[in-house]
């Protein structure tokens, strides 16, 4: 076993209290296993991460192979570069304010390898903990709590942490008053490693407190942990690379050409310019070379952290090129469906323009806007391996557009409508025959009304056919702006007779005039109102235009179209943005969402179920979310009359202010018998709302407003009635703080099918 390498960091001694890490970055070539560190202590190794102080690195034979050319990174003791703000710690002789939940498993703070974490086994032998004992529960849920923070300015928040085995880590942020924590970041993927992760805080006025809560796998050995938190100023796109961690930003390994460290030490070439943050030799920047490139079109990818938060604003960030030229930088957004999108090139058409800023720093600013999450990706692609050097330092971002003439991000709310106050900035066009109908259902046990509220308005098409033939509905949408990805999300359902192919089209209509079809209706479920997304991309501006056919009578029956919505990105990205900003939101499609069944005052418990339900003329044919999801209701069937069921929601801190709750719920059934809302507040029940008997055969929206100052929990309970037809049903739960923004609309039970 041979030394390759011997990297001797500086000769800086800083005091203890001083004492931070910072990354130096080695290139390891397949035969090599061993690289010396003097002067370094103690190494925890990992595939693509080494950090640690005084001694050995040895890498074993099997994991070496496995680590060719892998960039590795290692932490030595210097002096920090980056303002750390309150709320950050290393663990490396506290825990810096931050206290266990005593409510929950104590995360332990182990003091040689200076981290905490919680572990699916609890053994008496552990080191100390940071707050009292709590007793080791069936699922192990460890929750670490902030010193409470205040930050009025946008900062970034960073967690070097790792999942052994298998479990999960959530971030949240609770502030002073709120009954729910806004959750920030969340993760289920194990490591053999120490893994970075970036969240933006956003500008606060509240005092709050960051939230961790980890949970282990039930596997033996299974582990979550936390190195260290880190929170600076600014954004979490920043970087000067002066930082410990690189502010997140990661190479994405290739074979032969990748992103290095330069300054400081210097490990490859001496070569290397002076950083732009000091201009000099001691500063950092990353770098990309292309001495190592063997085919055509190598590529080197320098990452970014994810954003979690929406941004739009200027990107501004310094370049350089070496002499030689011949390569091709570019900047793109990626995102989480791994998509990219140009931002910036470099321009290469005037290579001989170039020999006034070679060797310079180039200033690079670029308008981004990202509604959604993106990684920024800085490329450079290498014909041969004359294709020169690359160096890129000091990221910046500012909310601020780099031109004043760029124009804001699209609002696409401006296609949102649930037509409960007319047709919003929808229109109609009669070609010939028909037209849409803005229609009302009352709550009955015949007709289903619509799905905003179950007794609201929504849009009928061939509502009143006569014997004449070929009827025609276009509804046509505001226009949309060009160059941009959207989702659309609406709810359709299908009434009446034999149904077609055409009986409802979407087609996009540019500003040029030419139509293409977007989406065809071939859901053949009657009766139930089907969510549908359609992801769609406009070169130029254009509407989105609702069209319903009907060639006869006979051939087809009405058409309903409600909740229409309209979002940026992909829809796969945007599917999950609802249960994401909304912490009290529970749709059921992947499970009870905390939610609990209460064993000791019940009789049975909630079911979750998916289409209808097993006995007829009772309970929903399909959930309220989109159709063909998942709902809870309780089976009346196997129950006695008077018996119940409890479904408990997670415990809620009180709040100074109002908090309002809004389900829908479906009361169905000849002897459907009662579905009540309760605060729980130390052992006993505060009755919220009520309703007895059938209701409709549509889902119902509540609303419900209430306070309460103290730690308390909801209760859902449905009773059975008289007779097995008293299947009842919940979906779509949201709580939230504040008022309810609108009264709920009186579900008069109708005992008709009358449109209004």
């Amino acid at each position: 076993m041979s030394e390759c390498y011997s990297l001797v960091p500086p000769n800086v001694t800083p005091s203890p209290a001083a004492a931070r890490k910072v990354l130096l970055y080695v290139a390891l070539p397949a035969y090599c296993n061993t690289v010396t560190f003097p002067r370094v202590e103690a190494v925890i190794c990992g595939r693509g991460r080494v950090e640690g102080h005084r001694g050995w690195l040895i890498l074993p034979p099997r994991k070496a192979a496995m680590l060719p050319l892998y960039l590795l990174t290692f932490a030595a003791t210097i002096q920090a570069h980056n303002q750390l703000l309150p709320g950050s710690c290393s663990f490396e002789s506290n825990t810096c304010g931050y206290t266990s939940d005593a409510d929950f498993t104590s995360w332990t703070l182990h003091k040689d390898g200076r981290f905490v974490a919680v572990d699916a086994a609890m053994n008496d032998d552990q080191d100390d903990e940071i707050s009292r004992d709590a007793e080791p529960r069936k699922e192990i849920t460890g929750i670490l709590l902030s010193p409470a923070l205040e930050q009025g300015e946008w900062s970034c928040l960073r967690l070097v942490y790792q999942i052994i085995g298998s479990g999960s880590l959530v971030v949240l942020q609770r502030t002073e008053g709120k009954s729910l924590d806004k959750p920030l970041w969340s993760s289920q993927s194990p490591s053999d490693s120490w893994v970075i992760s970036s969240m933006d805080l956003q500008n606060n006025t509240e005092p709050y407190r960051v939230v961790i809560e980890g949970k282990p796998g039930q596997s033996a050995g299974s582990s979550v942990a936390i190195f260290e938190i880190h929170i600076n100023p600014g954004y979490c796109l920043e970087c000067d690379f002066e930082d410990s961690h690189l502010c997140g930003y990661s190479n994405q390994w290739n074979a032969n050409v990748n992103w290095y460290v330069g300054g400081g030490v210097q490990l490859l070439h001496n070569n290397i310019p002076n950083d732009h943050t000091y201009n000099n030799q001691t500063g950092h920047l990353m770098y990309v070379d292309s001495v190592y490139a063997k085919t055509f079109k190598e590529v080197a990818k320098l990452v970014s952290p994810m954003t979690t938060v929406p941004m739009s604003g200027c990107l501004s960030f310094q370049y350089q090129r070496s002499e030689e030229g011949g390569n091709l930088f570019s900047v793109f957004t990626r995102d989480q469906l791994g998509q990219y999108q140009e931002l910036w090139r470099a321009e290469t058409e005037n290579q001989n323009d170039w020999s006034g800023t070679l060797g310079e720093w180039i200033p690079v600013q670029v308008d981004l806007k990202a509604p959604y999450s993106v990684q920024v990706v800085f490329e450079v692609a290498f014909n041969s391996p004359r294709g020169g050097r690359v160096a890129v330092d000091d990221i910046s971002f500012s909310p601020e557009f780099c031109s004043t003439d760029t124009e804001p991000p699209f609002d696409p709310s401006v296609a949102n409508c649930d037509f409960e106050s007319g047709l919003c900035r929808y229109t109609q066009v009669q070609v010939t025959g028909s037209s849409w109908r803005r229609v009302s259902v009352k709550p009955n046990i015949f007709r289903n009304g619509d799905h905003t509220t179950g007794a609201g308005s929504f849009l009928l098409a061939h509502s009143r056919l006569g014997p004449r033939s070929g009827y025609v509905s276009h509804l046509v949408g505001p226009t949309l702006a060009g160059n941009t990805k959207y989702c659309l999300r609406f709810y359709f359902s299908l009434r009446g007779f034999n149904q077609t192919g055409q009986a409802l089209t979407v087609y996009l209509q540019q500003q040029s005039g030419s139509q293409e079809k977007i989406w065809t209706q071939g859901e053949k479920s009657r009766g139930i109102w089907i969510a549908t997304d359609v992801t769609f991309q406009t070169t130029q501006p254009a509407k989105v235009i609702f069209v319903s056919t009907c060639r006869s009578f006979w051939d087809c029956g009405s058409v309903a179209l409600d909740d229409i919505s309209m979002s940026l990105g992909d829809c796969e990205l945007t599917a999950g943005s609802l249960s994401s900003s909304l912490p009290g939101y529970c749709d059921f499609e992947a499970g009870l969402c905390g939610y609990t069944q209460d064993k000791q005052s019940d009789d049975a418990d909630w079911e979750w179920r998916r289409g209808p339900t097993p006995t007829s003329y009772t309970g929903p044919r399909g959930d309220h979310t989109t159709g063909l999801g998942y709902y809870l209701h309780m089976e009346a069937s196997p129950m006695r009359p008077g018996q119940s069921v409890r479904l408990l929601s997670r415990p809620l801190r009180g709040s100074r202010g109002p908090q309002c709750l809004r389900f829908y719920y479906h009361m169905y059934g000849s002897g459907t018998g009662q579905l009540s809302v309760h605060l729980n507040k130390d052992g006993e029940d505060v009755l919220l709302w009520q309703r007895s008997g059938e209701q409709s055969i549509a889902w119902l929206r509540a609303t419900v407003e209430y306070q309460c100052d103290s730690q308390h929990q909801i209760v859902f309970e449905a009773t059975r009635g008289s007779s097995v037809r008293s299947d009842t049903a919940i979906d779509d739960i949201i709580l939230e703080g504040g008022p309810c923004p609108e009264t709920e609309i009186p579900a008069t039970v109708g005992t008709s099918n009358e449109i209004e």
